[in-house]
């Protein structure tokens, strides 16, 4: 391969070079000690991968020890595949190449992430919260791309892996990097912070997710605000308005915060308190089921009616977070609205799918709450013909799992929804609670995720449209398969 070969989308092997990751302050970066430093490069790294199948020409090559499978293994491949180094945590003998010894090639990894992204002349939304992150990241995305070249967290490299190869993906033709940040425990956002050191801080809301660390709703704001003591300086907090928890946060580190909700007034609670005053907020929303949202979004500076292309109302408050983002980067109103209108799902993520048999599949698998849930229900019920709802368990809830199971039961009868398949210990809450309404809803339930596959065909209709949701480890996506090769 020479340098005017394509190494990433479209873009040579010199246009790909990472701002000052060589080899030597990669070295330095993650406390390492470089071994055969004569064969070493003073050019950039091209990209960094802990997959062996990945590495390309010039890549840096993280090896992470799996329960099945040690990256350690492939070094030898990556560097026939053209690797300019490697990390190790053990010595290599008779390597012809430069290597890195390091204690802990995770800990290097983050380490090295860091390093690079304070190299980065570029701006960094961060996006967190209980519910919506993904599809926030999306809508912000969309409408930053009507101005900037973006770079934007792929399918769920969110974590304290997923991070710092997302942080890798940043080139030279970036202007602007949109990432996800998604926790589980105390103490992980400030290590993710770390390394993104975001210029602009999103947070949607604070749910109720994770239970089973974060113990409670106080729990789970403080995890996730710990993102702001590592914001860059004159950084940016915009905040959810309408969410009773985030709206108490008018002052954060000494940075700016900005509200978003719905409607001008500031909501009150049931003891008084009144919420944050909102700079941008929705009124004259109107829900047209499948077809979408349509709302007037209102700012400073004007207000537009703009209608979103996705299903569920809280579209609106990823569209009034997008606007919130876009403002303090420079967009005008028109650019705006035209990035909220082109916003589109990602599979796994109330993604409609039209099968040949003519039924409709909202694949909403890769992850639930009981607000996602809840969020996930209200679209279904706007279903035209039979509505069906195939509900798994939800993970990471705490002690009080089977209420929150009970409460997403609860939520189909309220909804309407015709018939619901349930699968999982957790999931016959959904069941009891259902029949416990007196509703006409037809139910079915399997203990486990391969049963309720091996039966369903049986039960569903040409017309039906079938939402398909469930915590990952559930593993859903078989369900989604089978259903849209009907």
């Amino acid at each position: 391969m020479n340098n005017k070969e394509i190494l990433l989308d479209g873009h040579s092997i010199e246009e790909c070079r990472m701002k000052n990751l060589t080899i030597k302050n990669i070295a330095k970066a993650c406390d390492g000690q470089l071994y055969n430093e004569e064969f070493a490069s003073n050019k950039e790294v091209t990209g960094v991968a802990i997959d062996s199948r990945l590495v390309k020409k010039d890549f840096l090559f993280v090896p992470i020890k799996g329960a099945r499978v040690d990256g350690h293994d492939f070094i030898p491949q990556v560097i026939a595949q053209g690797a300019m180094t490697v990390l190790s945590e053990k010595k290599i003998e008779n390597a012809k190449y430069p290597y890195i010894l390091v204690k802990d090639t995770q800990q290097a990894l983050k380490d090295i992430a860091k390093f690079y992204r304070e190299q980065l002349n570029i701006k960094v939304i961060g996006i967190t919260g209980s519910v919506g992150k993904t599809s926030t990241k999306e809508m912000v995305s969309s409408v930053l791309s009507e101005k900037y070249s973006v770079l934007k967290t792929a399918g769920n490299f969110n974590n304290e892996i997923g991070l710092p190869l997302t942080i890798f993906n940043i080139h030279s033709w970036h202007e602007i990097a949109v990432l996800e940040m998604g926790i589980s425990d105390f103490g992980e956002m400030t290590r993710l912070s770390k390394m993104a050191q975001p210029d602009i801080q999103l947070i949607t809301n604070i749910g109720v997710c994770h239970l089973e660390n974060l113990k409670t709703r106080d729990g789970i704001l403080q995890a996730k605000t710990e993102c702001f003591k590592n914001m860059r300086e004159n950084g940016v907090i915009i905040l959810n308005g309408d969410d009773d928890k985030l709206s108490m946060k008018k002052i954060v580190e000494g940075k700016k915060v900005i509200f978003y909700g719905e409607g001008k007034a500031p909501k009150t609670d049931d003891l008084g308190t009144e919420y944050a005053k909102k700079s941008v907020f929705a009124t004259d929303s109107e829900n047209q089921g499948f077809e979408g949202m349509v709302t007037t979004i209102n700012t400073d500076i004007g207000s537009f009616k703009v209608r979103i292309n996705i299903p569920g109302e809280h579209n609106v408050y990823n569209a009034l977070a997008a606007t919130a983002v876009g403002m303090e980067l420079g967009l005008t109103l028109e650019e705006i609205k035209s990035g909220i209108s082109k916003a589109k799902t990602i599979a796994g993520r109330t993604s409609f799918n039209k099968t040949k048999s003519g039924m409709t599949v909202i694949d909403d698998c890769y992850n639930a709450n009981p607000a996602s849930m809840q969020t996930a229900l209200e679209i279904l019920s706007h279903a035209t013909g039979r509505s069906v709802a195939v509900l798994g368990d939800m993970g990471e809830l705490g002690e009080d799992e089977v209420n929150l199971h009970k409460i997403v039961g609860k939520s189909v009868a309220d909804n309407d929804i015709d018939v619901v398949f349930a699968a999982g210990e957790l999931a016959k809450n959904y069941i009891s609670e259902i029949e416990k309404s007196g509703k006409n809803i037809k139910t079915y339930y399997y203990k486990t995720t391969d049963e309720l596959v091996d039966e369903i065909e049986k039960y569903v209709e040409k017309t039906d449209t079938i939402l398909v949701k469930a915590s990952h480890f559930m593993k859903f996506e078989k369900v989604v398969e089978i259903l849209v090769n009907m």
